[in-house]
């Protein structure tokens, strides 16, 4: 997007699930977030049900299909639960859908204008990699409520595991097509390529991927990868076969507490990627400086990564449903502007571990 339209931010994430009152269950119980909207049969819709759930800055909108015919149930059946929706804030979302449109982009839903007793939501959308939406939301004329169609719903919960803001979206795409996906970013919305990552850089005994991290002037951040060739199935690749297809891999969720924030997850019942003990015995040179001692972050399995401008804390979590495909990133951030480099051997290993238990390297 250039300076007429500059996108201002993220907006949320919306995903498509199976059951969202029970997924809306889970992310509250699990993860501490609230419920703080909804629609439904109650509200005069009669083709979708949504709970929105916020912490922090992050917003997730949870949305199932009332009939088996509508997109979201397809999307289901395809996917299972995913992420389609990535609804980025901008000034005017007709102008930025002419300009993504003008530079390439298939629309998928055409300028709207919804209007309430709020004001007047704006939106468009264009299609992106997989069934992925990039939704364009212009909030200046609406106010006081998320989007038409839904009713507050008030909570005293502060029940809250410490989450702040959405660092990083990730996205898989098929082997070759990285490349196009970034261009299409580039040349549709104004990003820029600020990092990439070969398959020398991510990649172990019988696996490995390519990925490039995009970011615009609103530090909006979303990373693509490939999968490269291996001797064996990387995770990626299974990722795009149990997805059919291309999608959002994961999700980096900020906190400035990691070990709060997964004492917390932990106890609720999230289940985290085991790391091999052996990552922590050459780490007492440098983590002193953190503050927190090596046996603990061996206990919570937290990865530790340092470079020019810093470090982070980071660690992922197992896939949150059945099949191998959506999972959560908790992150901790300290001048570094990275993703873990240091940590993606340690990582692959992981991962490869649990793939062999689910038959898939």
């Amino acid at each position: 997007m250039n300076d007429n339209c500059p996108i201002k931010g993220l907006d949320h994430l919306e995903f498509y699930v199976g059951n969202a009152k029970q997924a809306a269950l889970v992310y509250s119980k699990c993860f501490g977030f609230t419920t703080t909207a909804y629609r439904g049969l109650e509200t005069g819709d009669r083709k979708v049900t949504s709970y929105l759930l916020q912490q922090g800055e992050i917003r997730f909108v949870l949305s199932s299909a009332l009939n088996s015919e509508y997109a979201i149930a397809q999307s289901v059946l395809k996917h299972s639960d995913t992420i389609a929706v990535i609804a980025l804030e901008v000034s005017d979302a007709a102008v930025a859908y002419k300009q993504a449109v003008d530079r390439g982009a298939i629309g998928a839903i055409p300028p709207t204008n919804h209007e309430d007793e709020y004001g007047v939501l704006r939106y468009a959308a264009i299609r992106t990699f997989g069934d992925v939406l990039v939704k364009f939301i212009d909030r200046s004329h609406y106010v006081n409520n998320f989007a038409p169609g839904f009713v507050s719903r008030s909570s005293a919960s502060t029940n809250e595991a410490g989450l702040k803001r959405v660092d990083h979206i990730v996205g898989n795409v098929e082997y070759g097509a990285m490349d196009q996906w970034v261009d299409f970013f580039v040349k549709t919305m104004g990003f820029d390529v600020r990092m990439h990552f070969d398959d020398h850089a991510i990649s172990t005994e019988y696996s490995a991927l390519m990925s490039k991290v995009l970011e615009n002037g609103s530090k909006t951040i979303i990373n693509i990868n490939e999968p490269a060739p291996g001797r064996r199935k990387s995770q990626i690749q299974e990722y795009l076969d149990f997805h059919n297809g291309p999608g959002i891999q994961h999700i980096g969720l900020a906190t400035d507490d990691i070990v709060q924030t997964v004492v917390y997850l932990k106890q609720a019942g999230v289940e985290f990627l085991p790391i091999p003990q052996t990552y922590y015995d050459n780490l007492e040179d440098w983590v002193k400086e953190l503050d927190i001692p090596v046996k603990q972050l061996a206990e919570l399995g937290i990865l530790v990564d340092r470079d020019d401008d810093g470090y982070l804390l980071q660690l992922f979590t197992k896939p949150v449903g059945d099949r191998p495909t959506l999972f959560f990133e908790i992150i901790e951030r300290h001048g570094s502007r990275g993703f873990g480099a240091g940590n993606f051997k340690s990582l692959f290993v992981a991962l490869e571990r649990e793939q062999a238990a689910r038959g898939n390297l």
